[in-house]
């Protein structure tokens, strides 16, 4: 498994009953979690919850704030610095777990020794990898469709103190943006996505994960440079199996540039003991990479 152990700001305080129990700064959420089929370790941790977020039986749900909070507040992964806040969709804001591929591709970067690095994050959300890509030296386009998400992650790198000129935040269709990149010859050296496992398109169509991934990920492969670094897919789809995502990188990505594709688990540690499963990622990397 990918374990992201690497917070200080945040911590998995326990898990159980379908819920997790999570402090991110000093403050305590209780958010469900459909994968947590067993029962709770230390149940008296579960009364420094300060929020606690309720699904509904017609989709969605709402939050009960327990204590008052403020809308929004900092938490920090080492130098990098991020807003999160509770969302109407369970959602803070950020997926701790990712700080695993974050240090994957920090390390990825600082290790080619190149000042001319570009990443292309697609479906980039907040932009966790968006900042963590570019704080060791490369130079990101972060694409999303919903412009709510890329604004959020402008706020997230000025609140890191990070140099505009490292960015580009697009909001658009992560997939007509790829393909006109690939019309205007534009490459990168690092590409990386976190696609949804459904959701609908700016003119209604719909987009079901399943069906897309492949044709996606081969379109995706062709924005390669000549020099590159890394190809990361995520998933959140419950029941894609971490080789799933080892299959489609490997066929896309390495039977063309050779090098090597793991893909497992990504997983966060439980205080209380375990792991909490956070979905799967597939990683290529060049040889000697």
């Amino acid at each position: 498994m990918f374990l992201c152990d690497s917070w200080t700001d945040y911590e998995v305080l326990d898990t159980g009953d379908g819920e997790k129990l999570e402090r991110w700064g000093t403050t305590v959420l209780r958010r469900p979690d459909p994968q947590v089929i067993w029962p709770k370790r230390a149940p008296e941790e579960w009364r420094k919850a300060q929020a606690v977020y309720h699904r509904s039986e017609r989709g969605g749900g709402s939050w009960e704030f327990l204590a008052r909070l403020p809308e929004k507040w900092e938490i920090r992964h080492g130098d990098l610095r991020f807003w999160v806040r509770p969302t109407g969709f369970k959602h803070t804001g950020l997926f701790p777990e990712q700080a695993a591929n974050w240090r994957w591709m920090d390390g990825l970067i600082r290790a080619s020794g190149r000042s001319d690095v570009r990443v292309l994050n697609l479906f980039g959300y907040t932009g966790g990898a968006t900042l963590a890509c570019a704080a060791a030296g490369a130079h990101v386009t972060h694409v999303d469709a919903a412009k709510g998400m890329v604004l959020w992650a402008k706020d997230n790198r000025a609140l890191s103190g990070l140099p505009e000129t490292s960015f580009r935040f697009i909001v658009e269709d992560a997939l007509r943006f790829v393909q006109r990149e690939l019309r205007r010859g534009s490459r990168y050296d690092g590409i990386l996505m976190d696609p949804p496992s459904y959701g609908r398109g700016p003119s209604g169509e719909v987009w079901k994960l399943e069906d897309e991934l492949y044709g996606l990920i081969e379109t995706c492969a062709q924005a390669l440079s000549d020099r590159p670094l890394f190809f990361l897919v995520n998933s959140y789809t419950t029941g894609f199996q971490a080789s799933v995502l080892s299959n489609i990188i490997g066929r896309c990505v390495a039977e063309e540039r050779g090098g090597t594709v793991d893909a497992q688990e990504l997983c966060l540690p439980v205080t209380a003991g375990g792991v909490l499963p956070c979905g799967a990622s597939g990683r290529w990397q060049r040889e000697g990479g």
